[in-house]
């Protein structure tokens, strides 16, 4: 083998050797899964939340978050007879909430249902929220449903992990908004997709 030919082998390998640990580079540091809860909940605590929804200030103990879920699955609507229309025509109302709750481990962890409730699966961990009045909202995309800031429900006390919870927020959310097309009919019905993430929250003492 001539000096010429060993030179261009060396380079060769040395060519090779350097792909093959780009490669192995790559494949170490492979991109963020961005479909998992895990992601969603992780990118929810860099949002800048709005004023109308942000946590009261609590001067002077502050709050603290109980949990954080995201959850995944579809508002149901249905049709209702628009008032004084003439012909009749409808317009959809919402019924209730559907949807998975996951937390930052990427497990199915309970449910989220009319109410709006929040249960806990194989646990006794069950909250009810209403709406503060007037409502607090804050719309951060025409195409999605509302941010929103909610109360636990006036006698219904709620248990488990979320017995402390004072606050309740909707943040983050995908969809779910009602179609813009009008229902055809009165027993019209439709189930939006949607995800979100909702924080729970307790006053500090």
């Amino acid at each position: 083998m001539t000096i010429y030919q060993y030179q261009s082998l060396k380079r060769f390998f040395s060519i090779g050797m350097i792909l093959a640990a780009l490669m192995v580079a790559c494949t170490d540091h492979p991109e963020p899964d961005t479909s998992l809860p895990s992601h969603h909940i992780a990118a929810s605590e860099q949002l800048t939340i709005p004023a109308q929804v942000a946590l009261p200030s609590n001067v002077p103990s502050g709050t603290s978050r109980v949990a954080t879920y995201y959850a995944r699955g579809v508002q149901k609507y249905k049709a209702r007879e628009k008032a004084d229309s003439n012909p009749v025509t409808y317009e959809w109302v919402f019924v209730a909430p559907e949807a998975d709750l996951y937390d930052a481990t990427n497990a199915n962890v309970g449910t989220h249902f009319a109410g709006p409730s929040w249960q806990l699966t194989g646990s006794n961990a069950l909250i009810v929220g209403q709406p503060y009045s007037p409502p607090k909202t804050a719309s951060q995309d025409p195409n999605s449903i509302d941010w929103l800031l909610l109360m636990p429900k006036s006698g219904i006390t709620p248990t488990g992990i979320f017995q402390d919870v004072d606050y309740i927020q909707r943040i983050a959310t995908r969809g779910g908004k009602a179609p813009a097309t009008p229902p055809a009919s009165a027993t019209a019905t439709v189930d939006v997709p949607y995800t979100t993430v909702y924080r729970f929250s307790k006053m500090n003492p």
